[in-house]
């Protein structure tokens, strides 16, 4: 594309009809508001409409991002029906209102076409994501979906958040100063041949690895990273990061500090969908203080002589 044609591009794209609300794509973090951005929870505040699953409208009323249930109005169901479910009226302390909208897994295309249909109608939508919605999250479904249905009109915004494998890693200390990755061990969409190739070149690349959706073959995929890594190099369970007691894994927000070759020795620490497993290299270490222990991967083997 041409110099001229990047201008003109940006100005279309920086143009859009003044009836027309926005489509707002919502990074929550691990899911505690303490963990939101300023401009998560304001999106959230602010907008005509929220869609988000029952979990993480929990977390959302913590601190009254969201209103309480209390703050629902009797009788009163919003017009539209989205995925066969009627939106409940919630009203603000300032006396504003928005629609509530669960959302649940199977039902993700029509909630697109209904965001859609709202921003058309000069609503502004949240779109609730936990984490970051570029980082497995929602962010590429709403794009899909807008080019199947020819929704290039719908003005749509991503707001990041704190994925897990950053979360996790501040609760670990510093495993992640160097270069690292994160693979899917989820096979939904592709196989396990393509995840297996990945994280034998994640492994040999040198890469510290994060692994997300660990509920899914993890036990594979540790012998996978054990044939090309050793066994001694640090590695972490982290469970529900960033949602202390809140959690719905196992015991709540919990870090086990183990090595490769004794992942799968702690089973029992491997939880459901907001567990997460961090393998090291050769240069991470554990390092421990006066008060707990840490993984530390310095940033290219670097040392306080190099400061």
């Amino acid at each position: 594309m041409s110099g001229t044609e990047d201008v003109a591009a940006s100005a279309t794209a920086a143009t859009q009809p003044d009836d027309y609300g926005t489509l707002y794509v919502v990074g929550i973090g691990p899911g505690l508001p303490h963990d939101m951005t300023q401009r998560a929870k304001d999106v959230i505040q602010t907008a005509d409409c929220i869609i988000a699953s029952n979990l993480y409208q929990e977390f959302l009323r913590k601190d009254g991002t969201l209103p309480p249930q209390s703050a629902e109005l009797d009788g009163e169901t919003d017009d539209g029906e989205i995925a066969d479910e009627e939106g409940a009226v919630l009203e603000r302390p300032d006396g504003s209102q928005q629609t509530l909208i669960r959302s649940s897994m199977g039902k993700q295309v029509e909630l697109a076409r209904e965001a859609f249909e709202r921003v058309r109608a000069g609503e502004d939508i949240a779109h609730v994501s936990g984490g970051d919605p570029n980082v497995y999250g929602k962010s590429d479904l709403l794009f899909t979906m807008a080019d199947a249905d020819d929704a290039d009109d719908v003005p749509i915004e991503i707001v990041p958040g704190v994925t897990a494998a950053l979360s996790g890693a501040a609760n670990l200390g510093a495993p992640l100063s160097n270069d690292f990755c994160t693979i899917s061990l989820s096979d939904k969409w592709r196989g396990w041949e393509e995840i297996e190739e990945k994280l034998r070149a994640a492994a040999i690349s040198g890469f510290v690895v994060v692994l997300y959706n660990c509920w899914r073959d993890y036990e594979r995929a540790v012998d996978v990273l054990r044939e090309e890594r050793a066994d001694d190099v640090p590695a972490a369970i982290v469970n529900d990061s960033g949602r202390g007691e809140a959690g719905r894994n196992l015991d709540d927000e919990t870090e086990t500090i183990t090595t490769l070759g004794e992942l799968t020795d702690h089973d029992d620490k491997v939880g459901g969908m907001g567990s997460s497993i961090v393998v090291g290299t050769h240069e991470t270490e554990v390092w421990q203080n006066d008060y707990q222990e840490f993984l530390v991967t310095p940033r290219g083997g670097r040392d306080v002589d190099d400061f």
